[in-house]
């Protein structure tokens, strides 16, 4: 924001305040996303919020975030140890597999098979019927298959615990579930009504109603960057930059409000008079043809005839601007920080309208003629009332202005209207009278209203 503010104020420009939102939704990096639980009328979470500590990663409950743990951070807790045992007894031609995930279920036959079909189920198809998940099972006969089974049968794996005083091993991983339950879970995951996340760390959430729930919030910003809109608003006004509308719809973010500069009533220097001449009679003129026209660039070194030296006298080409462009580039400073011209982000110039003066309110009715006194006077009070409502301001002729000059009037706060059809987001402080205007890019953002 400060860096915004800076360059607001550095080139003068006045830019649409929802372009400004859309450029920062543009990338992660450049917002933050915050999350907040609703209470229930008990006055408890109507939906708990859990924060994984070891990686900033939100749940939406406690098993999710025990199991992502043990996912992503097993190694920090535990060591798998694998032994070798004597392999299972029997002659085996044939071993059942998962016809999803092609996982070795082993023999129908053996003991352990049916445990390790419902351990399946129930680890990673449990939103499929049990009868239906069996059916996807499958019977392979080839020997490859069916010996890397029994190679996996001829290995005992356990698990060890770290970072405890004396080494605790268990046999599964219900066990070390347990334990993580029972031991860490405590220091490690912990409920939460609020948090914090940037952009990009919110869009690398793992729980999926969470990564639903972030971008359906994204999306309606990027329809209409209302709520984006409003901080930077409020971040604006603090930093000293003020609002006006153009057209008395789109919201813009500059140095001053537009200001009109009577000429005749305000003494002013002949070098202003004309930089606001020039701008008036040239509709959508830029800074660059500005100073051209009134400070115009010398012209170019005439080239030397082939073989002869350059001459050392002659003058030489240069980027910097000449006294006369420099007097005209300071008047022109002063007159859009006083709000007298506006410079809009796509360099179109323009001055700041002259106000439309304010319609006088119609008189009541005189009372009619021979009433007595008191009552005239109560009917002027009944009458007065209904005066007001039926009262009109007085018509006004609307003065017919060039296609080019949008109505500019000031507007305290932001708005919630669509963004500016031809200006771009902000972009780097052009240069002062070398830099050609700059070309329109951002799309319409429509209102709901």
């Amino acid at each position: 924001m400060e860096s915004l503010a800076r360059q607001i104020k550095m080139t003068g420009r006045a830019y649409p305040l929802f372009d400004i939102a859309q450029m920062i939704l543009q990338k992660p990096e450049r917002h933050i996303v915050q999350f907040n639980t609703k209470k229930n009328a008990e006055g408890k979470p109507a939906q708990p919020l859990y924060l994984c500590a070891l990686d900033d990663t939100l749940w939406l409950s406690e098993d999710e975030a025990v199991a992502h743990v043990l996912r992503k951070h097993f190694t920090t807790f535990y060591q798998a140890e694998r032994t070798a045992t004597e392999p299972p007894k029997g002659k085996y031609t044939f071993v059942a597999q998962c016809g999803m995930s092609g996982v070795i279920l082993g023999p129908p036959n053996h003991h352990d098979y049916q445990n390790q079909l419902r351990k399946l189920h129930a680890e990673r198809f449990s939103r499929m019927p049990f009868e239906e998940y069996k059916a996807r099972v499958r019977i392979v006969r080839d020997e490859e298959v069916v010996k890397k089974w029994v190679d996996d049968q001829s290995w005992k794996t356990e698990y060890v615990c770290l970072n405890l005083p004396e080494p605790v091993r268990m046999p599964t991983m219900e066990a070390v579930e347990q334990h993580f339950r029972a031991t860490h879970k405590e220091n490690i995951i912990k409920p939460v009504e609020a948090y914090y996340l940037n952009g990009a760390a919110a869009r690398a959430l793992r729980s999926p109603e969470l990564v639903r729930l972030v971008r359906s919030v994204w999306e309606d910003q990027r329809r209409f960057p209302l709520q984006i809109a409003t901080v930077l608003s409020q971040q604006f006004s603090g930093h000293g930059l003020q609002f006006f509308k153009v057209n008395k719809t789109v919201t813009h973010v500059c140095v001053a409000r537009p200001h009109y500069l009577d000429m005749t009533a305000t003494p002013v220097s002949e070098g202003v008079k004309r930089i606001v001449d020039y701008i008036n009679s040239n509709p959508k003129c830029s800074r660059r043809s500005l100073v051209e026209a009134l400070a115009p660039s010398p012209a170019p070194p005439a080239s030397e005839p082939a073989g002869n030296e350059p001459s050392p006298a002659a003058p030489v080409g240069s980027d910097q601007p000449t006294p006369e462009q420099t007097a005209v580039i300071a008047d022109l400073h002063w007159l859009i920080h006083q709000g007298h011209v506006i410079e809009f982000a796509n360099g179109i110039l323009e001055t700041a309208k002259k106000p439309l003066p304010k319609p006088e309110p119609r008189p009541a009715a005189p009372p009619a003629a021979g009433a007595p006194p008191a009552e005239t006077a109560a009917v002027s009070e009944a009458a007065a009332p209904e005066a007001v409502v039926e009262s009109a301001p007085a018509p006004v002729e609307v003065q017919p202005q060039a296609e080019t000059a949008p109505t500019v009037e000031p507007a305290p706060t932001a708005g919630t209207e669509p963004t500016a059809p031809e200006t771009p987001a902000i972009e780097s402080p052009p240069a002062a009278a070398s830099q050609p205007p700059v070309e329109p890019s951002a799309a319409p953002v429509e209102s709901p209203t």
